[in-house]
Formats: structure tokens, sequence, C-alpha cells
């Protein structure tokens, strides 16, 4: 699936800080995947997981199973 990200609105974790270490994602790019990138090189690649296995990673990381992230 070859998707265009060049217009795409990332978003960053309100969790975030200024600490540099953050992930972004653009919400309103394709119904069905989830961009996902670095956000220290917003040129760089996006990964893309389907919109079910982002939510899971989400609701995993919100109930600590990842640990103190």
């Amino acid at each position: 699936m070859n998707i265009d990200l060049s217009g795409a609105q990332w978003v960053k974790s309100s969790y975030s800080g200024n600490g540099g270490n953050c992930v972004e994602w653009a919400p309103n790019v394709h119904p069905a995947v989830m961009p996902v990138r670095d956000s220290k090189d917003p040129g760089g690649p996006a990964l893309m997981f389907s919109r079910s296995a982002f939510a899971a990673f989400v609701a995993a990381a919100a109930a600590g199973e990842f640990g103190e992230v």
C-alpha cells in the first residue's frame, strides 16, 4: 500500500514533553492505517500500522504493560 504522507497532519502525545524521545502519528491520512514516525526525524520513514494494532498498542501502553514509558 502506497500512501502519500506529504500533506499529513502529525500529532504528538501530550505526555511527550520536551525530551525529544517522541513518536508522532497521522490519524487522518487513511481509514485503514495509522502512520507513525519518530518526531526527531520528520523527514525519515514512517511505519504503517493497522488501526486496530495501533489502538491495541496505545491501550497496552496506557495500562502499563510495557513498564514505565
